[in-house]
């Protein structure tokens, strides 16, 4: 292997391999990146067997190889070269030699005959414009269950109803749902990506701009645009048919400035709990919509909220931390807290939107 390329793109094609090596004693393999120099690129590749990606670099290739050099150790030399110029790579006798005008470095090269081959996804496919794609997934992934207990609930679950692509997250205390209007898909019935392979989705097409291509089979999904290709493997199992607990209706009904409730919210946590409890009080006729929390150790806090008030009056407890995380899925200046009896979920979405639902099971008081 013998080639030259430009020092910024290949240190970002790293940077972003890198963190998807896998940290694995008994598989040394893993924690290596995968040089591939053919035609007029050279193919950076990664897996921890759980997601795999190629970022391809464009360059001027002398001669063909392949090489696998230690992920972490090629992160610590790119961030500390500096010269904005091209860098020459070669491959001699198993290591890799990278030079630069001021730098010449040896760095010991790994068997690479082990590392796992990259699926070429085969399957249904569709395309869908990255931000759409991301924003998807970032509405709803923060409601996964964190315990692989229960795998199919430690995901993000992604189905088609009409023309939206639905993506929803719930760990069975709370539960959030976007859906996507993009015409022409086809019906998908299902997919459920694993939680933990979520954060380098976002990461690797969260700045790109262009169009995605998605391909899934019943094991695996890819995502692939110009230069990169991002594989993870699918949870078998099935998402709860969380559409029999989206209450029908409302008895009680609070429309509220987002950052008024906001501000509210984070004065109520100084003073929550160790459950991060949180008390909410309606009483329509009366004008009445206040929040309030009480820890021993500190004090006690209540704060009366502005809002158009409806319904019945309404007195439960919920987890400062579940109605706090779904702000950042709601984009309009108000929001629509929906309630029933105790015991029944809150529902809490945009004015004049409906493509994002958050519901939150109540506490026990």
């Amino acid at each position: 292997m013998k080639l030259e390329c430009g020092i910024e793109k290949i240190k970002n094609a790293i940077s972003q391999v890198e963190r998807i090596t896998g940290k694995n004693l008994t598989l040394p393999v893993l924690n290596s990146i995968l040089f591939i120099a053919s035609g007029k690129s050279l193919k950076l590749r990664a897996t921890n067997l759980s997601l795999g990606i190629e970022i391809e670099v464009p360059a001027k290739t002398e001669k063909e190889g392949i090489v696998a050099v230690s992920g972490s150790v090629l992160v610590g030399i790119f961030s500390n070269i500096y010269q904005n110029e091209n860098v020459l790579i070669e491959e001699k006798e198993g290591n890799l030699l990278i030079k630069t005008k001021k730098t010449q470095i040896k760095l010991k090269g790994q068997p690479h005959d082990d590392f796992p081959t990259i699926p070429k996804v085969e399957g249904v496919t569709f395309e869908i414009e990255s931000k759409k794609l991301i924003d998807g997934i970032k509405s709803v992934y923060y409601s996964s269950s964190l315990s692989d207990v229960k795998p199919e609930i430690s995901s993000v679950f992604i189905y088609t109803n009409d023309e939206n692509l639905v993506f929803v997250s719930t760990d069975s205390f709370r539960l959030a749902e976007k859906k996507i209007k993009i015409k022409g898909i086809g019906k998908i019935e299902g997919i459920l990506i694993p939680f933990k392979n979520i954060p380098e989705i976002l990461r690797v097409f969260g700045d790109f701009s262009g169009e995605v291509s998605v391909c899934f089979n019943k094991n695996q999904i890819s995502f692939s645009s110009e230069n990169t290709y991002l594989t993870s493997r699918i949870i078998d199992g099935v998402f709860p048919d969380y559409r029999q607990i989206l209450p029908k209706g409302a008895t009680t009904e609070i429309v509220v400035l987002k950052q008024d409730l906001l501000n509210a919210l984070k004065l109520s946590n100084i003073f929550s709990d160790k459950f991060n409890q949180v008390n909410l009080l309606v009483k329509p006729k009366d004008k009445i919509f206040e929040l309030s929390s009480q820890n021993n150790d500190i004090g006690e806090n209540k704060t009366c909220l502005d809002g158009a008030l409806s319904g019945e009056n309404i007195e439960l407890s919920f987890n400062y931390k579940y109605f706090f995380d779904c702000f950042q899925s709601i984009n309009t200046d108000s929001v629509s807290i929906k309630l029933n009896q105790s015991g029944k979920p809150l529902v809490i979405s945009g004015v004049s939107d409906n493509s994002f639902t958050y519901l939150i099971m109540p506490m026990n008081r």
